[in-house]
């Protein structure tokens, strides 16, 4: 049985998580959440994103939505990302997410080791913060749901890269199709796997 959540760092402080999805993808945006929970939020369901299934996601997405003090989630497209890469697109991603929060939050709580300051907030950094805190792992949950959703509008666009299936990430079908078909708009071209020909990302 998996330990239970932390609600929080500190006590009384008003606390947002943060986390993003999509930092591994050859294709589509980087999302990324901020959420402020109450204090006394629980459901048994809340864990990190990835140790969820696909049904357990969508059933808390309006629950957390309903529920939180505020949140909200950002996209950070591939032209973003291959101007400033991924880590630094994921982290601007946050940001911009937690600007749109209301209250502002007296603290963020980051899941991963980096960030940067902005605004004059707040933060710590936490590894595996999405396992630790409810509120990380509830930005992770919505970060994920609206990728997933987006990848699916975008794979009606291209059906030939299973979009809707891998969500952009380096399958051996998505590879294929890209050998094949070449590169979309919404690829990344400032990285790409060793298994594709660096010329087909010129």
């Amino acid at each position: 049985m998996k330990d239970a959540l932390k609600p929080f760092m500190v006590e009384g402080r008003l606390e947002a998580g943060c986390d993003e999805a999509g930092r591994g993808p050859l294709a589509g945006p980087v999302y990324a959440a901020a959420v402020i929970l109450p204090p006394d939020f629980f459901h048994p369901l809340l864990n990190d994103s990835k140790q969820l299934t696909r049904r357990q996601r969508d059933t808390l997405r309006p629950i957390i939505e309903k529920e939180a003090v505020s949140f909200a989630v950002e996209a950070v497209g591939v032209d973003e990302i291959d101007s400033m890469n991924i880590l630094w697109a994921s982290v601007t991603g946050m940001q911009r997410a937690v600007k749109r929060l209301t209250p502002r939050p007296d603290f963020l709580l980051i899941d991963g080791n980096r960030f940067r300051p902005f605004d004059g907030f707040e933060y710590a950094t936490i590894v595996k913060g999405d396992a630790t805190f409810s509120p990380i792992a509830a930005a992770s949950i919505l970060a994920k749901t609206y990728r997933d959703e987006a990848m699916e509008g975008l794979s009606k666009e291209f059906p030939q890269y299973g979009w809707e299936k891998n969500m952009g990430y380096p399958t051996r079908e998505h590879i294929e199709a890209i050998r094949k078909y070449g590169y979309t708009p919404y690829h990344r071209r400032s990285f790409h796997p060793k298994e594709l020909d660096p010329g087909l990302f010129d």
